[in-house]
């Protein structure tokens, strides 16, 4: 059995993804891929792996999730996706290092699917957004104290891909860049769910409501009804002309309600995120899903 792994990142999706892929599902399951409901597997899940790090991992582990999940018909593909697999807000930095935690959380869930095919998908956040949004989901006042002082300039999301990489040689990782999303989200979807670009999906422009004025959105709606038969690419290149024209700016600028947290850090930390992307792409066996 395949099993993909959405492991966020935090405050990226929001669980944006699993709802689209949930909202396909009896299509999905004609093409062998299960997605369960996340309570059905979140909690416990989590027990699992704070028992397997306090006294080892229990010889049922497996069966124990999968008869949770109450899957009836075979399965090819399982579908598992929580922003906390590696951790919680407070874990997912260490210093500077990103998911301190994520190359051995790995090394458990491929102890609870032995012999099963685990690939990894993880959505990356500029960390000049990320960490003040992260901020607030832990009892940190800053985000000096976050990092324990540790220079943000230095956290690369290239370094943990490299680390999980280096512990797991043989898992197929696939990332992006949350920035990304309304551009490449039907691709993702795509991709987690194991099907090809052919398969029609429910949802597959949902976060263009999100970021569209309404104008806009009745304008591409109207376009996409009169060319029916676009490729991938030609869909992209008309969203990104649509939101070029029609783009909810309030909705797409963020508010970095964060002490300290000034213009100069944020356009530093945005170009070393720039060039952090480039050396992800040149990672073996890293796949970067781009616009």
């Amino acid at each position: 059995m395949q099993v993909a792994l959405h492991a966020g990142a935090h405050m990226t999706d929001e669980d944006r993804l699993i709802a689209c892929l949930a909202e396909n599902r009896d299509t999905l399951a004609r093409f062998g891929t299960n997605v369960p409901p996340p309570p059905s597997y979140r909690k416990l899940l989590r027990d699992i792996l704070q028992q397997a790090q306090d006294a080892g991992l229990a010889g049922d582990a497996r069966d124990v999730v999968i008869d949770a999940i109450s899957t009836e018909d075979v399965t090819d593909r399982l579908v598992l996706s929580n922003q906390g697999f590696f951790g919680t807000p407070k874990m997912a930095v260490g210093g500077p290092i990103l998911y301190p935690a994520a190359d051995m959380r790995l090394s458990l869930f491929r102890q609870i699917f032995a012999g099963d095919e685990i690939e990894l998908f993880l959505g990356l956040r500029n960390p000049a957004m990320f960490l003040p949004a992260l901020l607030h989901g832990t009892p940190y006042t800053s985000i000096a104290r976050l990092l324990n002082d540790n220079d943000p300039a230095d956290m690369r999301w290239s370094e943990l891909i490299a680390r999980i990489r280096s512990a797991h040689p043989d898992m197929p990782i696939t990332v992006w860049c949350n920035e990304d999303t309304p551009l490449i989200w039907s691709q993702i979807v795509r991709e987690m769910a194991g099907i090809d670009a052919t398969v029609p999906i429910a949802g597959e422009f949902a976060l263009l409501s999100e970021i569209m004025t309404k104008p806009g959105r009745q304008r591409f709606n109207t376009y996409l009804q009169a060319h029916p038969n676009m490729t991938e690419v030609q869909k992209r290149r008309v969203i990104a002309a649509f939101l070029d024209k029609f783009a909810d700016e309030e909705a797409i600028e963020e508010e970095l309600d964060a002490p300290g947290w000034t213009d100069e850090i944020v356009a530093r930390l945005s170009d070393l995120y720039d060039e952090d992307l480039y050396e992800i792409q040149r990672i073996d066996g890293v796949q970067m899903i781009t616009p």
